[in-house]
């Protein structure tokens, strides 16, 4: 009967979702014998200082070997990721892999996916659950194979989306229920003498999957013609990072980004076109299509992040501006 120890694991990932799993298979003695993140990424005003993967950091100081190819399909790589000998790979937040890597150990890859598949698959799961105004998300392990998270299902965890939420909190969640399913899939793989059962993902109609593509600026951009309770879902599944803008325009025509944080929602009807701002003597609300949204915590460019209080005192002839 196969032991934990039997496991030979390369595991790859890059953020610090994906630490908080690296970090469970060391303190619970796995054998983790080579770990693959992405190449350092230049950061500074001229790109000159290096800066290190939050996963390389980790691996680095409890003296794991560190691969950071450029390209999964490097000859080079493949054979020195061969060298390692691993009969298992775990992946948490990285890129695509080649079938000449993932189908490369004896007991295949799996992936820890922060979403409940076959819902929300792609880059950015935990945004997109939250802006979408969901009360329930998960984590899933899959085998990996051609396609993007697609691959057979080994075990789903659950976690409920409180109302008032943001994408931080869920994110946390996630990271570490992210570590707890992986160690039970490993529990599985180990009792299962590397084959644990797995299904295949539900054959739901592709027109009622949702998908989590990757977030970029411009998806980021708040529309007010939506309802106030779709606005705030928005807001709070982009904050606090990369977070969700508008730009607002002034009586004289000039414009200015403005970044919102944090929302309350209220039973006020909207007044005036959508996009107005109405101050109301402590408070700050938006119209949208049908509600006044309260606005908490927002940003202007080149200020720092304030609440509405601070921005109320600061501004004046606010009812004359429009958020667009």
């Amino acid at each position: 009967m196969m032991q934990k120890n039997d496991l030979r694991i390369v595991f790859m990932g890059t953020p610090e979702f994906a630490v908080e799993t690296l970090k469970a298979l060391v303190e619970n003695d796995y054998n983790v014998v080579a770990v693959v993140t992405q190449p350092d990424k230049p950061v500074g005003r001229h790109g000159s200082v290096l800066q290190p993967s939050a996963v390389k950091q980790y691996a680095l100081e409890k003296g794991l070997p560190v691969l950071q190819p450029e390209k999964m399909k490097d000859p080079a790589f493949v054979e020195q990721l061969r060298g390692y000998n691993a009969n298992l790979q775990v992946v948490v937040a990285f890129r695509m892999l080649p079938e000449v890597v993932w189908a490369m150990p004896e007991y295949g890859t799996f992936n820890v996916h922060a979403a409940l598949l076959p819902q929300y698959r792609g880059a950015a799961p935990i945004n997109w659950a939250v802006i979408n105004g969901e009360t329930m998300t998960g984590v899933t392990t899959f085998f990996l194979d051609h396609d993007i998270d697609t691959g057979r299902i080994i075990m789903q965890l659950p976690f409920p989306i409180p109302d008032d939420a943001d994408v931080e909190y869920v994110y946390d969640g996630l990271m570490h229920l992210g570590a707890d399913i992986c160690l039970q899939t490993l529990d599985r793989i180990v009792a299962a003498d590397g084959h644990p059962e797995s299904c295949e993902q539900d054959c739901t109609p592709l027109s009622t999957l949702k998908s989590a593509p990757k977030i970029f600026k411009e998806t980021c951009l708040i529309d007010w013609t939506k309802t106030a309770k779709q606005v705030y879902d928005f807001v709070r599944g982009l904050s606090p990072y990369p977070g969700a803008w508008t730009t607002l325009k002034s009586p004289d025509g000039k414009e200015t980004v403005l970044k919102i944080f944090k929302t309350t929602k209220t039973e006020l009807p909207t007044q005036g076109e959508t996009g107005q701002l109405i101050p109301e003597k402590k408070h700050l609300y938006i119209a949208c299509a049908d509600r006044l949204l309260q606005i908490d915590e927002l940003q202007l460019a080149g200020k720092k992040r304030m609440d509405a209080q601070a921005f109320l005192n600061g501004m004046k002839d606010l009812e004359k501006y429009y958020a667009s």
